[in-house]
């Protein structure tokens, strides 16, 4: 019955906070070394490896590494060791977290004390009040994939430095952050737009525009895409409906370029012009749930293989919002559609350690170089 095991391994570098492994699976045994310790032999005082059943319950790992002496030693991990989970709707959103203010710029820099995110995350913001009639509550809700700059302060793609967006200070009562814990449940998603620009003029007949979105997009070359557009926002004229020319049809455009993960070409034969984006909304004008967004539609092209494909040669395909951020479909080979069930499980290895390896932690300092290896088996003897 060997062939209903599940096994899968990878490596990553370690940034010294807990690490969330994507896998097309949920493990019952995890694994993982310290390369980095390793090299560095008996003068590391570090964790060098560690095991999780999960017969041991969440959160608990045994470990090896050198004690001061130095001497090699086990020890026990039992918080924030290895744990497991499996994303679903009502587990969407972690702690909120207080925010102490966001800066006027391009990009707006949030400030959250000890924030506890790396680039690549996903986040969004409530309560942007500074006063009953300033703030930035425009874009309060809007989901964030952030670029991390210190403990204390992360960037969000979006131009908070227009005129009707006042700088939040001193810890505004009711601002908070929550990251979005499994932001891609089905992939390539829902982005919400933050700008548009004609790559060719001001009219585009069968031309393209730049689109440029809050969170990671997930788009690839090929894929049919529809905007839905709040009036107020301009630009509605790349609507999907209504359709001027032939009504009752929607207009689709198709994406022929990626340039990185929040800003994606199109090629859209919707007017003969279309009247400038305004990212620059009122405070007291505040959207709601009606933000301006650019969605995948149709069956041209999600990323995924034939599901005829051979699984060796097209193994599970991965999502790569930013940097070395990488979530990965469970399905494996997929259908070719408008969009794929991405459902977000694995293992997550937090920074704890033991009660005698007290000098480092379970994922490393930042910079280590950790292997793994997941497994999930098929028969569970019990004692």
């Amino acid at each position: 019955m060997t062939e209903y095991n599940k096994m899968a391994k990878g490596r990553f570098v370690s940034t010294g906070l807990a690490k969330v492994v994507n896998l097309p699976f949920q493990p019952d045994v995890v694994e993982l070394w310290n390369y980095t310790a390793y090299a560095a032999a008996a003068t590391s005082q570090n964790i060098l490896k560690a095991y999780w059943d999960n017969q041991m319950g969440q959160g608990f790992a045994l470990i090896e590494g050198y004690n001061a002496t130095p001497a090699l030693i086990g020890d026990l991990v039992s918080v924030n060791g290895i744990s497991t989970f499996a994303g679903g709707l009502s587990l969407q959103y972690g702690a909120a977290k207080q925010i102490v203010g966001i800066t006027k710029a391009a990009a707006g820099v949030v400030s959250v004390t000890a924030h506890g995110l790396a680039s690549g995350d996903v986040v969004i913001l409530t309560g942007l009040n500074q006063s009953a009639t300033t703030g930035m509550q425009q874009i309060a809700g809007m989901p964030f994939t952030i670029t991390r700059i210190d403990a204390d302060s992360f960037s969000i793609p979006w131009n908070t430095n227009q005129s009707n967006y006042t700088a939040l200070s001193g810890s505004p009562t009711g601002a908070f952050m929550k990251k979005v814990l499994y932001p891609y449940l089905y992939a390539p998603g829902t982005s919400v737009i933050s700008a548009i620009t004609a790559t060719n003029g001001s009219t585009i007949p069968a031309g393209t525009v730049q689109v440029d979105t809050t969170s990671a997009h997930n788009f690839v070359v090929g894929q049919e895409v529809a905007f839905r557009i709040p009036t107020s926002w301009g630009s509605y004229q790349l609507n999907s409906l209504p359709n001027t020319t032939i009504p009752g049809s929607p207009v689709y455009g198709y994406v022929v370029s990626v340039t990185d993960y929040n800003t994606v070409i199109v090629q859209i034969a919707a007017a003969s012009s279309f009247t400038a984006y305004n990212s620059n909304q009122t405070f007291l004008g505040y959207p709601g749930e009606f933000f301006p967004q650019i969605v995948a539609v149709g069956d041209v092209n999600t990323g995924g293989d034939p599901i005829s494909a051979n699984s060796v040669l097209y193994p599970p395909r991965f999502i790569r919002p930013i940097g070395t951020t990488q979530v990965n479909s469970i399905n494996g080979p997929a259908i070719q559609g408008a969009f794929f069930n991405n459902t977000s499980q694995g293992f997550i290895i937090g920074a704890g350690a033991g009660a005698v390896l007290t000098t480092g932690n379970l994922v490393g300092a930042a910079e280590s170089v950790i292997y793994w290896r997941a497994y999930l088996h098929d028969i569970n003897i019990p004692s």
